[in-house]
């Protein structure tokens, strides 16, 4: 089976534009000033690029060759430094206690896989480190302006809820909110935001 978002970051076009998130835009300040992060299923870099033009040390995870090398090739045009790895992250490991925070924008996984992935997120923070997503809720599949077709795909309110339920919540919203990101996420959509402090 062939790796379809690496065959979508394919082309030179980056398909969610080179602007960062307007959920990352908008809480980054949370972050300590030099901070160690983790970016998980970062695409073509837009989020980790932004985040290290703010002074952190990042690390972008992705499964598509194609989205790693143009998140490099983004850090070069934008001349800061992070490292990417290639990580199917619903099977290979991920270093624990690693980094000091650690964030995902629209992570696209199954349901038998978001409750796994959403725990490595986690697992890479040091104690009293932060978490931050923001991913599609189930509501997305009636506004047809991003993400998966199918409802398997994105995620519920109350999942995500009993994941997180163990640690300090600093920010839980479920809600539209407008997303204007390349030619794939355009208007208004229905997310959930997660900030947890470990």
């Amino acid at each position: 089976m062939g790796n379809t978002w690496h065959e979508r970051f394919g082309s030179d076009q980056y398909i969610y534009g080179e602007e960062p998130n307007q959920f990352i835009r908008e809480q980054f300040h949370r972050l300590k000033k030099g901070s160690s992060i983790v970016a998980f299923a970062e695409g073509e870099g837009r989020n980790a690029v932004f985040i290290a033009r703010q002074g952190h040390h990042v690390t972008a995870y992705d499964y598509a060759e194609n989205g790693l090398s143009k998140t490099e090739a983004l850090a070069k045009r934008y001349e800061v430094k992070l490292s990417t790895e290639l990580k199917d992250l619903t099977r290979d490991s991920v270093p624990v206690e690693e980094f000091e925070a650690a964030f995902m924008v629209f992570g696209h996984f199954s349901k038998n896989d978001q409750k796994n992935v959403i725990n490595k997120l986690i697992s890479t923070v040091k104690p009293e480190g932060i978490i931050m997503f923001e991913v599609y809720s189930e509501d997305q599949v009636k506004y047809g302006t991003g993400g998966p077709k199918s409802v398997d795909m994105l995620y519920n309110p109350f999942d995500v809820l009993q994941w997180i339920k163990d640690y300090h919540v600093i920010h839980f919203f479920y809600g539209e909110q407008e997303r204007v990101e390349g030619e794939l996420h355009r208007g208004t959509g229905h997310v959930i935001q997660v900030i947890i402090k470990k």
